[in-house]
């Protein structure tokens, strides 16, 4: 009888060890960007992103699809926030620097939500001065929410002069792909070297 539970126990333990090995090689877990990756997202990275249309700082009508055509940096801001968002956007102009002397080619993208200020002519002007290959963006009302809602970012209006008004709002660059949408985000004290590394693994990785 000793021996019938031992055989069990030894059953059993092989059972175990089986079904975690089959539940790490499961597509669930399968993923290639894993050693790069130092955030985490409730719900996972795929709660994050998806389809847009927006106005190009050159008047066009753009989606998504038309926009992140390679590995793209992406920021939310406005033109009028002349301490964060232009420290932010000029440290992932940096960024996009750093990868080019690597060779990595990576879009730098500034999205405005002040859509009643932030005309497609302010934008461009704007987006020169931060990088030359920098692209803005902005859009309707509804677009504006629908893209911020998309990537979970948070802007409110904050009282004040009605025309210096100023805006309450998150601070994350996003990392997203043509082929794998949204992958990672960064926060504002990150320097731009180490952003730089990690942005180069999720490009090897792909």
């Amino acid at each position: 009888m000793i021996r019938i539970f031992a055989v069990m126990g030894v059953v059993a333990t092989i059972a175990l060890i089986a079904a975690v090995y089959m539940l790490t090689l499961s597509p669930g877990n399968d993923d290639r960007f894993a050693q790069c990756r130092q955030s985490q997202i409730a719900g996972g990275v795929s709660e994050i992103g998806g389809p847009f249309t927006l106005v190009s700082e050159t008047g066009e009508t753009v989606t998504d699809k038309d926009i992140i055509d390679r590995p793209t940096l992406m920021y939310f801001g406005f033109t009028n926030c002349d301490t964060v968002c232009a420290i932010d956007a000029a440290r992932n102009a940096v960024v996009i620097d750093v990868l080019a002397e690597q060779g990595i080619d990576v879009k730098p993208l500034f999205i405005s939500f002040d859509h009643e200020r932030d005309t497609p002519e302010i934008l461009k002007n704007y987006t020169d001065i931060i990088h030359p290959q920098m692209i803005g963006l902005t859009g309707s009302a509804d677009q504006i929410t629908d893209v911020t809602r998309a990537y979970r970012t948070y802007h409110s209006k904050m009282d004040g002069d009605d025309e210096f008004y100023q805006f309450e709002h998150t601070t994350f660059s996003y990392l997203t792909f043509p082929d794998h949408g949204f992958l990672e985000f960064f926060r504002r004290e990150e320097a731009p070297e180490a952003i730089a590394e990690r942005i180069a693994c999720f490009i090897d990785a792909a």
